[in-house]
């Protein structure tokens, strides 16, 4: 989202951001909120507006309402034109705290909200930072079915109809946990972070060919769905080829890259009799044990190295004895 209007913060999260109007309710509603990061305008309050971040949400603390206390009706006045003319989206002040009624009329000639929380500024900082990291996330929709093994967000992708539904299906069934299923949404919330979720039209619902649709949490009940995953592991289904070369040890990882987020990625053939439901929980145990430092793969090829190069030594020793 590239922005959006100050109204959509008080509609979504008033109650939780405990805001309460200061300057009227419908003032400031229709500007803009431009990016994610707020701001604490102490050194603009001390009259140095150069470098002012002022497109960015203000807080207000006890410190800055303090210093504002302490000010001249009509040195406030002044300071708070400078603000205000600037273009701030809106001012939020923790703490229940009030200004004083200048800056309040200033705000309200130049149509900036300003609303009051009981918050203290850190919970109200932090609680608002995250509202605005998640609205203000790259995101993209793949088409796949992304499901929470034992812990691990594993997305399936594959053209359609290679049987991915199925997959999760079965994966549910055994006590496994549906996220989204045909659309996922993905949005990069950290620089290394992959969190998906479904679509609300879709839900969790599923549709499995020959059947129909089904509800996944009418069928299963509320333990068989999540709202949201990180994604750890991609899952590409392809149909088997027997010219085609897999992969037999695992020792050179592949990678793939969401939103420039790398993460891997594996190649798993269809035939059948192929239980990929099982696979699939092998792929999220290696997986972790891969985040414990334990690379199974490697250890075997150290293992098979060490093997045969004792099987040389021993061989090479006992050509050469003749005793």
């Amino acid at each position: 989202m590239s922005d959006f209007k100050v109204e959509k913060i008080v509609s979504e999260r008033s109650r939780d951001l405990e805001l309460t109007p200061l300057n009227g309710s419908s003032v400031g509603l229709d500007r803009r909120v431009h990016n994610a990061e707020l701001h604490r305008p102490g050194l603009a309050l001390a009259g140095f507006f150069e470098r002012f971040a002022n497109r960015r949400v203000q807080i207000l603390g006890e410190t800055e309402m303090a210093y504002m206390t302490q000010l001249a009706d009509d040195q406030l006045k002044d300071t708070a034109e400078k603000l205000f003319v600037s273009g701030v989206p809106m001012v939020l002040i923790s703490k229940g705290l009030a200004p004083p009624p200048v800056f309040l009329d200033v705000a309200r000639a130049h149509n900036t909200a300003v609303y009051s929380s009981r918050l203290t500024t850190a919970v109200l900082s932090a609680r608002l930072s995250a509202y605005l990291d998640n609205l203000f996330a790259p995101t993209t929709n793949v088409h796949g079915t992304l499901i929470d093994v034992y812990g691990v967000g594993l997305l399936y992708t594959g053209k359609s109809g290679i049987g991915k539904s199925e997959v999760a299906l079965d994966l549910v069934e055994r006590g496994h946990r549906l996220v989204a299923d045909d659309v996922v949404r993905i949005s990069k919330v950290a620089p290394d972070v992959l969190i998906g979720t479904g679509s609300e039209l879709l839900g969790h619902h599923m549709e499995i060919r020959g059947v129909g649709i089904i509800d996944i949490e009418e069928l299963f009940g509320i333990r068989a769905i999540r709202l949201q995953k990180r994604i750890e592991v991609e899952v590409r289904l392809t149909l088997w080829e027997d010219t085609e070369s897999y992969e037999r040890l695992g020792v050179d990882d592949k990678y793939t890259a969401v939103l420039g987020v790398q993460i891997p990625i594996l190649y798993i053939p269809i035939s059948p009799g192929k239980n990929i439901t099982v696979i699939s929980e092998v792929i999220a145990m290696n997986h972790m044990l891969k985040v414990y430092g334990e690379n199974s793969a490697l250890e075997f090829s150290k293992k098979l190295s060490q093997r045969l190069s004792r099987q040389s030594t021993t061989r090479d020793y006992l050509e050469s004895d003749y005793e």
